[in-house]
Order: C-alpha cells, then structure tokens, then sequence
C-alpha cells in the first residue's frame, strides 16, 4: 500500500437507523440518504446492525432500488444468521442488481444484546469465530467448488454456493482494527482493519503493514472555522442523560475502540487541532469527529492518507449539503497527500 496514492481513497457514508427517524419517514430517508451518497460518488453506504434495528439486509435491498452505483456495506453478526445464508444474501443480491456488496464483519456488539442471544463467547474467542465464519463465505463465494470446513465453531460439507456470485462483485471484507485480536482476523481473512482513529499526529503508520486500513470518523467543515464549529456544537449539543449513558455503557463494554476513544477524551481541540470527541462523549454518536475550516480539516484528512488509510466511513449525513462541503474536505486532502 503506499501512502500517497490518493486514487485509492474510498468513502463511504452511513445509513440513518431505524431507532433514530419514525416510522412512517423511514423508508423515504433511506432512500434520501442512499441518493446523496451515490449522487456524491461515494463507494458504499454503512448498514448498522443490532438487536433494537431492523434488518440490514432489507434495508440493502431499498438502497440498491433506490441508486446507480452505491454499495451497501452490510454489517454482519454472526449470532443472527449462519454463515451460508449470509452468503447466499450476498449472492443473491448481486445477482439481483448486479452491484457489489461490501460486508462489515462483526465479532462483537452491545453486551446485552449478546446475553439476550445467551453468547457468552469471550471478546478474544469471538474474533476467532467471526473468522471461521468469513472463512466459509468466502469460500462460498469465491468459485464453483463445493466447501468443506472443519472448525471450532462451524462445519460443513460439500456446501456449493448457486446461483455463483459474478467474480468481478466479490465483496470487499472490512472487520474493526482496534485491537490486537481484530488485526489478527483481518489478516487471516485479508479484510480492511478499520478503527476509530487517534489524531493525526498520534496515529501509528500503516504503510508497511501487509492489510489495508481504514477510520471511521465524522466531518464538520466551512470555509468559516466559527461557522463549522457553530454547526457542530447546535448538532451535537452537550448532553447531561447522553454523558451519563456514555459512562454507564464504558462500565459494560468490553470493546477495545470504546475504551481507547474515552482516553482521549481531554483533547483540547482549537484552529489548530480539529479533532473533537464531544458527540461520542454525549453518546450522540459513535465517532470522532473533525470540525473546522476547509483547510485544517483537509489536512488532517491528508494526514490520515499519508498514513496509509484508504478507506473512511463517515457518520450518518444529515443533508446533501453536508456531503457537498465534505466533498471539498476530500478534494483538498487528496491533493495535499499526493504533496
């Protein structure tokens, strides 16, 4: 992977949840949503899952009706569905609409939603299961050969995948990288590690590693720094109840990103350092963000490329217009990461 190759920089967006927009205007704001994104040029559009959302894969299927060239990128939890059904959701769609789907593997979740699902399953062992699990799709998707696994978690035999899935739409694989055990299980299944990232300046170089990297993080920018942070602050109010929830869900979760995003809570952020957790530490959503002018934000994204990361999944978008200065951001740090 090299850093400055900015050609292969890939966005993609995140698709409102169920639990966040009524019921009678959710169908029509996926498709709103779905429509910016694609009208944008961006790669794919994040599809959340957990116990309190509805399906993602119908929720796919809307998107792919709904757009020329979007891809969905479909979170996957293996406790939901066994592994050749995934696949066959895979192929199915792509056979259907003739578009690749990405997939975002998932080795955790919420840790009630795990105990309702009686998984008990250890943060570590749980990566280990997901990788048996992509192991199979894979293997189902990857050619006319029947598959035959033996694992801790999961066997079959003589399992063949129809209709076949089009070699040219194999999906891309993204799984978290934020810790030891999900670099591990990217590299066993050669997917994307993405994380939730430090600042710039404190990010590790990810060029000499053997897998593509990416982060997941919320943009804010105009060419007014006051006027961006005006926005993020009547976006993401201070929240007393959100602040509360934030530190009662830090007690329960075992998750790795959640832990190292917390202990970076006291940045202080200014012209100078765009990057501002106030939103996750509201729990309003789940990412950093970066707020400011076109040209401080800019060079925080160049920074990122320059570190090797090539994929950004940003948070949910709440106009086109948005997606319009975002687009500037991405302008401007792709050329700034070919300097």
């Amino acid at each position: 992977m090299t850093g400055n190759d900015s050609s292969a920089v890939e966005v993609f967006s995140t698709c409102p949840q169920s639990k966040d927009v009524d019921q009678a205007e959710y169908l029509t704001r996926i498709e709103q949503v779905a429509r910016w994104s694609d009208e944008a040029g961006y790669r794919g559009i994040l599809v959340y899952t957990d116990n309190g959302l509805v399906d993602p894969w119908l929720v796919s299927q809307l998107i792919l009706q709904s757009t020329e060239n979007l891809s969905p990128l479909v979170a996957i939890q293996p406790i939901y569905m066994q592994p050749y059904t995934a696949a066959k959701m895979v192929a199915s769609l792509a056979f259907l609409h003739e578009r690749r789907i990405y997939l975002n593997m998932l080795a955790g979740g919420f840790k009630n939603d795990l105990v309702a699902l009686n998984d008990d399953t250890p943060h570590d062992e749980r990566y280990d299961r997901t990788v048996e699990y992509t192991q199979i799709m894979t293997g189902l998707l990857s050619g006319p050969e029947p598959v035959t696994f033996d694992g801790k978690y999961y066997k079959v035999k003589n399992l063949k995948m129809t209709p076949p899935l089009d070699p040219e739409l194999y999906p891309g694989i993204m799984i978290s990288g934020s810790s030891d055990a999900g670099l591990g299980a990217a590299r066993a299944i050669n997917a994307t590690a993405v994380k939730y990232p430090k600042p710039p300046g404190e990010e590790v170089d990810q060029r000499g590693d053997t897998i593509d990297s990416g982060v997941r993080v919320g943009i804010i920018a105009r060419n007014d720094p006051d006027e961006a942070w005006r926005i993020a602050l009547e976006r993401f109010p201070e929240d007393r109840k959100g602040q509360i929830t934030h530190k009662l869900a830090m007690k329960v979760s075992d998750s790795q990103w959640h832990k190292q995003l917390s202990e970076l809570g006291d940045q202080p952020v200014s012209g100078e350092n765009p990057y501002w957790l106030g939103p996750f530490e509201n729990y309003n959503t789940f990412c950093p963000y970066l707020v400011g002018s076109y040209d401080a934000v800019s060079a925080e994204v160049a920074r990122y490329i320059s570190l090797g990361f090539k994929t950004f999944i940003l948070d949910i978008p709440v106009s086109d217009e948005e997606l319009q200065h975002t687009a500037v951001v991405f302008e401007r740090g792709k050329e700034l990461a070919l300097r």
